[in-house]
């Protein structure tokens, strides 16, 4: 699926495709992690866990995370409080050039926290991810039965970014107990975009 440019964008760094940590080290390593130093995420991190989440990993478009039929019904927000190189507020990220585009100027983790169930670590995360699912974009091909598909996916992307968090020497968590409409209008998704997951993460 082609994105046209747009004027409200932040060309985010070229992701790392080695790193020092193995696959098994990480699944060894992996935990989840609710606190978080007072310390800003670094742009570079931020890149490498959305490239990790849902980058393109081929030339032909395929992503990083498997998906149905290569529909990719998954939309990533990263909703940043601290960070270097990047202001607070709402960011939508890009796959097909690796880029985030700037939905609103506001740290808006407060209010995540509380459609959240009050979950602390929401809030104490420089940055948190939610991915959402556009469900109508596999169910055109699979039916109902694309729904369990678009929930696999998400798993997926999900894991690949608590791995690659890890490697990072990075603290997460995923968290799924939330009010949907609440979480869908504090990210401020888009028609028929609905969240799965919501992932905070910090050092």
């Amino acid at each position: 699926m082609s994105e046209e440019p747009r004027t409200d964008t932040i060309k985010l760094p070229d992701p790392q495709y080695n790193s020092k940590i193995s696959v098994e080290s990480a699944i060894l390593a992996r935990r989840s992690i609710r606190n978080y130093r007072l310390e800003p995420l670094d742009l570079s991190d931020i890149s490498q866990l959305l490239w990790a989440a849902q980058g393109i990993t081929d030339p032909g478009g395929y992503r990083a995370a498997p998906s149905a039929g290569a529909l990719y019904p998954l939309e990533i927000y990263a909703l940043v409080g601290n960070a270097t190189h990047l202001s607070a507020g709402i960011y939508k990220y890009r796959p097909a050039r690796h880029e985030l585009q700037k939905k609103g100027s506001e740290d808006r983790r407060d209010a995540l926290c509380q459609a959240a169930l009050s979950q602390d670590p929401i809030r104490k995360a420089p940055v948190v991810l939610v991915i959402c699912g556009v469900y109508e974009r596999t169910t055109s091909k699979y039916g109902e039965r694309g729904i369990r598909y678009v929930y696999m996916e998400a798993g997926h992307a999900a894991q690949n970014a608590l791995l690659q968090a890890v490697s990072l020497n990075l603290g997460a968590v995923v968290i799924g107990a939330f009010r949907d409409e609440t979480v869908a209008q504090v990210v401020g998704c888009e028609k028929g975009e609905s969240p799965l997951y919501i992932i905070p993460v910090g050092k």
